[in-house]
């Protein structure tokens, strides 16, 4: 039985490690090579990047998630997973294939209130609650969707919470319109027989300019045509949001000079039109469609009549194309899919899911069962441990993707403080082998990991930074500095929460710690769980006060050389300096015998309650020099659930000793933790 207890570590190392190996393989594709297509680079958002992340972050904006179920199946089916489109498919139908796309759901809407006044109650697909619709059944309330949204204040604060929803609903309308109309004009169905006709014509101007014979018939297409390529030309010259898809062409393009399709056709014919009206020849002019224009027209017609091989011969013959003088953008393609493909974050997530229950369990085990405790430990901590080397993958993968330093915005430094909480976790858990390490280590990286996920849900993660950002130096010191002491006094704070619901709910408080070998230094035979708890603490307490203090200073340097002053009071900076000031209160507290070891972790688990706010409360105030981050609906979850989820514990904390568990009785000797460290490695 010992045996097997003795494996189970590295049963679940093995179980989590196939799923990975498994996500991080080749992968097949499909009859059309959507996976190459998805690829293929355009520019968006300032940056370079995949069609595949054009799609995903435009989901994740419309449906709140990154792909489409083919079938809504109710939750509890949780071992039921139903066929979806990944992002690069959805996106090939929007773009090529528009009417399918019309028919899927992507669209949610869940106020009550707003599917009454636009008639939806009826229509739409549920699941858990909430509603999906299509474009299609979404069409008859454009116009009032607009109204409403047009009608909203401009302020958020201001803002009902159907108006936020109503918001949301025309910004995804707006998108998926925006999406439709990125590669292709709506009225040519096939991309690549009207694009023929659009160049006969332009030949056709052209000859009558020169004096030449012409077609009559062609000059008129040409001219319907041109029509509705302007006015989709003039809304992207006017600064919406596109993917531009065709590389600059012409030998007087500069690199980033990249264009809509709109653009690119309607480019000859404006040629064209100050030919004629300046009276110069048409003979130089070149009125011909480019290259990439035309491979991407034989992509649209060849998926939208489902001919899967000139679809992939011409995704094969674009990657030809784009080789030659744009290797660089293929190449950043096709890093940023694999990327998005392997879904580090998701993978690390669950791991870390897997990792907190087994620790619990050993916690729970710690004196009844010893050795399936400490076996628990071990499982828990390895998979922390795997966990941290896929979640430091994509940390380190996005840092080369971006060019950047770990923290540039709200996300990374979500993925960062995360990061930097796993690793004093397991340092924790190195020391003190009692699976509190585990728990603050797994803890930490899964919440981490759900805000990243939430925060991503407002586009794109990786976009141009602002010029007063953009430094690499500062966003290398000062920000990883500050975000270091964050991700401190949340490991605090968490320790602080383990010290109060394990002493009222628990007799685990007071277990005696029995180690002989490697951790006689930090846990003798006269310490028990609470102590080492507290000294866990305040450790991390000295190292978040020093990198709070440190980050805030060179903050203060940063803002000094860039705004003229060191300090100017912004929300930002007030968040910062009360993180420092109430860690050294803390600290002074317990040097002056203020508090013992209760009075910390209550005082710690505050420090949460601080940070958040420093965090993500000075940017839900959108004011301030500051305010970069990107929030929408963060508000009611920080100060509706997590800071009274806080007062409630600390409220515990302070509870009389009589009513906490660990203290409750004194009638008989607590046993002592057998010793299960000396031999066992971290």
């Amino acid at each position: 039985m010992k045996g097997l207890i003795k494996i189970i570590p590295w049963f679940f190392v093995a179980l989590f490690g196939i799923e990975i190996i498994a996500v991080v393989m080749p992968k097949k594709e499909s009859e059309f090579h959507l996976r190459e297509f998805g690829r293929l680079p355009v520019l968006l958002n300032g940056r370079v990047q995949p069609l595949d992340s054009v799609g995903r972050n435009a989901l994740l904006q419309i449906r709140s998630t990154g792909d489409v179920p083919l079938e809504l199946v109710p939750s509890w089916k949780f071992w039921y997973h139903p066929p979806k489109l990944r992002s690069s498919e959805w996106l090939a139908e929007v773009l090529f294939k528009p009417e399918v796309a019309d028919t899927r759901p992507i669209f949610l809407i869940h106020h009550p209130e707003l599917l009454s006044e636009l008639n939806l109650q009826d229509k739409g697909i549920e699941k858990s609650g909430l509603r999906y619709y299509t474009f299609n059944e979404l069409i008859p309330s454009l116009k009032e969707v607009q109204e409403q949204a047009s009608n909203a204040p401009e302020q958020d604060a201001l803002r009902t919470p159907i108006q936020k929803q109503v918001l949301k609903l025309f910004n995804g309308l707006f998108l998926y319109q925006a999406m439709k109309t990125a590669a292709r004009p709506p009225s040519w169905e096939n991309f690549e027989k009207d694009l023929t006709s659009f160049e006969k014509g332009l030949a056709a101007v052209k000859a009558r300019d020169e004096g030449k014979d012409f077609d009559k018939e062609d000059v008129n297409a040409l001219a319907q045509s041109a029509v509705e390529i302007a006015s989709l030309a003039r809304d992207r010259a006017a600064g919406a949001r596109y993917p531009l898809v065709i590389p600059p062409y012409l030998p007087e393009h500069k690199r980033e000079d990249w264009s809509s399709m709109s653009q690119t056709l309607f480019e000859p014919v404006r040629q064209l039109l100050d030919s004629s009206r300046s009276g110069a020849s048409a003979g130089t002019l070149n009125v011909g469609i480019p290259k990439p224009a035309k491979l991407f027209a034989a992509m649209a017609s060849a998926y939208n009549q489902g001919d899967a091989a000139r679809f992939n011969s011409a995704v094969t013959e674009y990657k030809s194309w784009l080789g030659k003088d744009f290797s660089p953008e293929l190449k950043k393609g096709r890093e940023e899919f694999f990327f998005n493909d392997t879904k580090g974050f998701l993978h690390a997530m669950i791991i870390y899911l897997a990792a907190f229950v087994l620790a619990v369990g050993g916690l729970l085990t710690l004196t009844a069962v010893p050795v399936l405790s400490e076996s628990l430990r071990k499982s828990s901590c390895y998979l922390i441990i795997l966990a941290g080397v896929v979640h430091t993958f994509g940390l380190v993968f996005r840092m080369y993707l971006e060019g950047r330093p770990p923290v540039t915005n709200l996300y990374s430094s979500a993925i960062f403080i995360g990061w930097g909480a796993m690793v004093l976790g397991v340092i924790l858990e190195r020391i003190y082998r009692l699976g509190l390490g585990n728990i603050v280590a797994s803890v930490a990286g899964f919440v981490t990991l759900v805000i990243a996920h939430n925060l991503a849900l407002g586009g794109d993660t990786m976009e141009m930074m602002r010029a007063v950002l953009d430094t690499n130096f500062w966003l290398a010191t000062h920000v990883v500095a500050v975000t270091m002491g964050y991700a401190a006094t949340f490991v605090a704070g968490l320790l602080g929460i383990v010290f109060i619901l394990l002493g009222v709910f628990t007799p685990l408080l007071r277990q005696k710690l029995n180690s002989k070998t490697s951790v006689k230094s930090a846990a003798s035979s006269s310490t028990d769980i609470g102590k080492a708890l507290a000294k866990m603490a305040y450790a991390i307490i000295c190292f978040a006060t020093l990198f709070s203090f440190v980050g805030t200073v060179l903050g203060g340097i940063w803002a000094d050389q860039s705004w003229g002053r060191f300090w100017g009071w912004d929300p930002k900076e007030n968040g910062a300096l009360v993180i420092v000031l109430w860690n050294v209160v803390i600290l002074h507290a317990r040097w002056g015998g203020l508090i013992k070891e209760r009075g910390l972790m209550a005082m710690a688990v505050f420090g949460n309650i601080v940070t958040a706010w420093s965090w993500f409360g000075v940017n839900m105030l959108g004011v301030g020099l500051h305010s970069y981050g990107f929030m929408d609906g963060g508000a009611k979850w920080l100060y509706y659930v997590f800071v009274p989820s806080q007062l409630a514990i600390i409220a515990l904390g302070l509870l009389p000793l009589s009513l906490w568990k660990s203290f409750r009785t004194k009638s008989k000797p607590t046993p002592s933790v057998p010793d299960v460290s000396a031999t066992a490695p971290a």
